[in-house]
This record gives structure tokens, C-alpha cells and sequence, in this order.
């Protein structure tokens, strides 16, 4: 069975403290017929994902872990571009999963991955304010107002790229008081009540629970980002990163995605 240290959960970890740890599955339903100690996978893998992948993801090690006793599966989260630079450094990662093509396609040219990628979800934007909205928020139009405050994702990130399609399509100039570097941290701006309003992903929403609410916008499907996931080239673990890769494609994670918010293939 994993340990506990296999299910930590770290957000941008430097480069110099992340260390070998993912785990793959061959993506079918039960332990029994995923595999186990006699099917060659074991030991550390790492996955690196974008910080929207957080509940999701968390989910998945945990049945990955079931199904492979004696794997422990850590994840890295963060914002993706910040991942794939990680990665392009020479961090040790068996696995990437992004929130965009732009952050795979980065370590593609690398040279980093080589097989693949595969889309296995997609996401789209929500207005999320404080429960209560005390900002009186109904709409995007209140980005590009002086009086709320306004928190983004920094423009490279997905999340932010996303925003800043969705407010071109919208004519709307934002106006934000501060762009944080992956999504949860813009969360976070919602849940503390440091801002009146902030863009972030349905997932984040539904996730959050009633610390937040969600308002949709038509402009949404302006720019809905697919998310990439491939084994790194050098993974340290390599069995053990396509299995993992082939669980995230399976219908046992389908369903994961589809409970969270994501859109599916």
C-alpha cells in the first residue's frame, strides 16, 4: 500500500526539493483487473499538473494507488507554464498534464516529451465571488469597472490566457488589482475575501463548495481549454508513467473528470 508520504500533495515545489514519484495503472476498474505487484509497476513516480487538476488528480492517486500496492504516487501542482519550465530544467518527472497545449507544446520542443500528447479533459471559466457577492458582480462587465476588486491568473498560465480571451470576446477592458500564478491562488483572493470577484475554472468552483458562488457567462465557450497529459521523455519511472497515463484515459477516470466539472472527450 502507498505511505503516507506518497499522497502529499505540493504546489510549485522547487526544482531542487521535487523528487521521483507517480504512478501508473493500466486504467481499468478493480485491483484485480488493473494489475498489482507482479505486473512490473512499482515504486515512486512523480506527475506534474496544473493546479485545477488538485481534486481530480488527488482522487485518481488514491485508486491508483489501490490498484497497485506498493506504488506511491506524488503529485507536483501548479500553474502549468511554471511546470513546464520545471521540466525543461531537468526536473524528475515521470508524467505532465497541463491546461493548455501551449505549456505541452513547450516541453515538446524541448525535447522532454516524445510520445504523444492525448486531450483527456477540457474546462472552461466562471465568475467566482464571495458568498453573499458583496461586490454586486452579475457579470463580466464588472471586470472593466474602477469600483471592484479584481483578481486574474497571470497572463502565461492557462487560466489567465483563457481570461483574457473571454474578456476580448466580451469588449471588455479588465481592470485587475492582482494577477496571482495559477488559479488556486486566484481562488484563494475569492475564499478570503480579498476581492470582489475573479475568474477561475468551473471545477475550482464546484470544488470550493459553498466557500464561494459561481456565476456563468456566455462568453465561456469563447475559450474552453483542453488539457494534455503525456509521460516525460526521461521519467524516471517509465512503466509506471504510462500506466498512469492510461488510468487518466480510462472510463474509471472519465467518470472522476465528469463528477468535478471537466468536460470529457
Amino acid at each position: 500500500m502507498a505511505t503516507t508520504v506518497g499522497r502529499v500533495v505540493r504546489r510549485l515545489a522547487p526544482v531542487t526539493v521535487l523528487m521521483t514519484v507517480l504512478a501508473g495503472c493500466a486504467g481499468q476498474n478493480t485491483a484485480d483487473d488493473s494489475g498489482g505487484p507482479g505486473d512490473g509497476i512499482a515504486g515512486q513516480v512523480t506527475v506534474f499538473a496544473a493546479a485545477s487538476l488538485t481534486e481530480a488528480f488527488t482522487t485518481l492517486g488514491e485508486q491508483f494507488e489501490q490498484a497497485h500496492p506498493g506504488v506511491d504516487v506524488v503529485f507536483s501542482f501548479g500553474g502549468s507554464s511554471a511546470l513546464a519550465e520545471q521540466i525543461t530544467q531537468g526536473a524528475p518527472a515521470d508524467v505532465f498534464a497541463s491546461a493548455a497545449p501551449r505549456n505541452m507544446e513547450q516541453v515538446i520542443a524541448s525535447g522532454d516529451i516524445t510520445a504523444g500528447p492525448v486531450t483527456f479533459a477540457g474546462n472552461r471559466l466562471e465568475i467566482a465571488v464571495p458568498t453573499g457577492n458583496p461586490g454586486s458582480i452579475s457579470g463580466l462587465a464588472d471586470f472593466g469597472r474602477p469600483e471592484p476588486r479584481i483578481a486574474l491568473c497571470a497572463e502565461q498560465v492557462p487560466c489567465g490566457a483563457a481570461a483574457d480571451e473571454v474578456f476580448a470576446a466580451a469588449g471588455v477592458t479588465p481592470r485587475p488589482d492582482t494577477r496571482e500564478p495559477d488559479v488556486k491562488a486566484v481562488l484563494t483572493k475569492v475564499t478570503l475575501g480579498e476581492v470582489d470577484a475573479a475568474l477561475v475554472y468551473r471545477t475550482d468552483i464546484r470544488a470550493a463548495g459553498d466557500e464561494v458562488t459561481g456565476i456563468e457567462f456566455p462568453e465561456s465557450e469563447k475559450a474552453i481549454n483542453d488539457y494534455p497529459i503525456a509521460p516525460v521523455a526521461q521519467a524516471p519511472n517509465p512503466a509506471a508513467a504510462a500506466a498512469f497515463v492510461d488510468f487518466v484515459l480510462s472510463p474509471q477516470a472519465r467518470t472522476v473528470f465528469i463528477t468535478a466539472g471537466f468536460d470529457t472527450p
